[in-house]
Parts: C-alpha cells; sequence; structure tokens
C-alpha cells in the first residue's frame, strides 16, 4: 500500500492548521496513497496558543478529531495525526489519533516518553500516557504508533514489532539544536534496522523544529524524504514482501536471547 508523510507548520488555530492538512491529505490521495502521517501538534503548537493551554485543549480536541473524520471520509484516505486531549486535569495528553478511510476513530496513542531533555521539560504542561502501546491494521499493513520522544527509547519500537507492526508511524516536532538532525536521521535508521519494519516519520517545520521527514524500508534506506520545506507531502510503497525478505537475511528478531520487559514504568 501507499502511505504518506506530510509535514507543515501548525499555527495556533485548529482549524486553519486543519487546512492546510487537507491541502497535504488532496496531493496524497491524488498520488493513490491509503494513509498520510501527520506530524505532532498538528492540531496545534502549544506556543502559538492564546490564553490557558487547558481552555484551548477542552475547546480544540474534539473539533480537531471530528474535522480529520470529515476529512478522511471525504478523500477516503486513512490519517494519524498529533495533537492534545483532555485528561481531566490541568495537563493534556499529547495525543495520536488514527482515523480510517471512512472517518472512523480506529485508536489513539499517547505519548509515553516526554522531553525532559536537552533543558526543557514537557512533563511540566502535558501528562505521560497510561495506555501502553498501540498496533493497528490499516489496510494491508499493521501499523505501530509512537511520538517523537519516543524515538529515543528502542525498547518501544522492538515491542511494536513484537506486537505485529509492520510499520511505525512516527508523528514528531523535533526541536533544532547541535546534531538533532543527526540523531534524528540516526534513531530512524537504527529504528528501521533493528526490528526489519518500515518507519514513517513526519515532522513539523518551523523557527524552532527541523522537519526531515522521511519513510524508511526494513534496511534502513530512506525511500522518501524532504528536508525543512515548510510545507510538503512525499509518498512511498510500503509492502510486507519487503519485509518478508529482509528479514531472510537479517532474522534478527529470530536470533535475539534477551527477552523484552513488557512492564511500563509509571511517570509522574
Amino acid at each position: 500500500m501507499k502511505i504518506s508523510v506530510g509535514q507543515f507548520r501548525p499555527g495556533g488555530d485548529v482549524t486553519a492548521n486543519v487546512a492546510m492538512m487537507r491541502e497535504l491529505a488532496e496531493e496524497a490521495a491524488g498520488e493513490g496513497s491509503e494513509l498520510i502521517v501527520f506530524p505532532e501538534e498538528s492540531m496545534f503548537s502549544i506556543g502559538k496558543v492564546e490564553g490557558p493551554l487547558a481552555e484551548a485543549v477542552g475547546a480544540g480536541w474534539s473539533v480537531f478529531v471530528q474535522q480529520l473524520s470529515f476529512l478522511a471520509a471525504e478523500l477516503n484516505i486513512a490519517v494519524v495525526a498529533g495533537g492534545y486531549e483532555s485528561s481531566g486535569e490541568e495537563r493534556p495528553y499529547n495525543t495520536l489519533v488514527l482515523i480510517d478511510a471512512t472517518g472512523r476513530i480506529v485508536d489513539t496513542y499517547r505519548k509515553l516518553h516526554l522531553y525532559d531533555a536537552f533543558s526543557y521539560s514537557e512533563s511540566e504542561r502535558i501528562k505521560p500516557g497510561d495506555g501502553g502501546i498501540t498496533v493497528v491494521p490499516v489496510g494491508e499493513l499493521n501499523v505501530g504508533l509512537m511520538t517523537c520522544y519516543d524515538l529515543r527509547f528502542p525498547e518501544q519500537a522492538r515491542a511494536l514489532a513484537d506486537r505485529g507492526a509492520d510499520v511505525v508511524l512516527v508523528p514528531a516536532a523535533w526541536f533544532k539544536g547541535d546534531h538533532k538532525i543527526e540523531h534524528w536521521e540516526t534513531l530512524l535508521r537504527a529504528r528501521a534496522i533493528e526490528n526489519t519494519v518500515w518507519i514513517a516519520a513526519a515532522g513539523t517545520s518551523s523557527s524552532h523544529t527541523i522537519g526531515h521527514s522521511a519513510i524508511l524500508d526494513p534496511m534502513g534506506v530512506p525511500q522518501v524524504f524532504l528536508n525543512e520545506e515548510e510545507q510538503g507531502v512525499v509518498t512511498a510503497e510500503v509492502s510486507r514482501k519487503r519485509i518478508e525478505e529482509v528479514r531472510q537475511f537479517l532474522p534478527v528478531l529470530r536470533n535475539r536471547r534477551f527477552a523484552r520487559n513488557e512492564e511500563i514504568v509509571e511517570a509522574h
């Protein structure tokens, strides 16, 4: 099946952001794509929101999901995108929503690993996810979901592969900084190679985030990619056959001798 990644610069208005996403989704659908992946913060960029975050989340999440459902059904394309979902507390969840091509909400994933690194503290404003990992079928493939900083934790990608993920989707708002592009590209390659899965990563492109969306095959080879374009979409043919080919000569999942610990450590 064909999968696309869409890259753009979210502002503070949900409807305006969805309008940009529609443009990219129309292009992807025109290329025959069955799934488009949008970045973390597609709903809105926290830095662009006026007023209290909790109020913006309360007003915005349901609108965001509803408009994406309409978009998916109208264009007959499944959508994955990141936004902020109310937790019932002051801090919302950083959540990915997966909507199928009929407009049905299939599942959500709440970001497990919050970006408390490089002098930033996401957990001051965001509540960590509590629902574990997410793998769901989309078309012919099983897709696993992770968000941005999750990429730095190899056990999560391995857990998704063990659950049968053929493709790991990585919406992100990867901050700029020394060596950050190198980290991003290296980690995308590593997660693909060590698990022999496809990776489809969509990043925001802004003054403080890198963009660099890409789709990589199970050997870690980029099939399509963007650089720092403020808005763009790329599409690749993704198949389980390629996974099977790679696993014939690189059976790392079968050769391993360490078991994976599935327990998720409680975060605050």
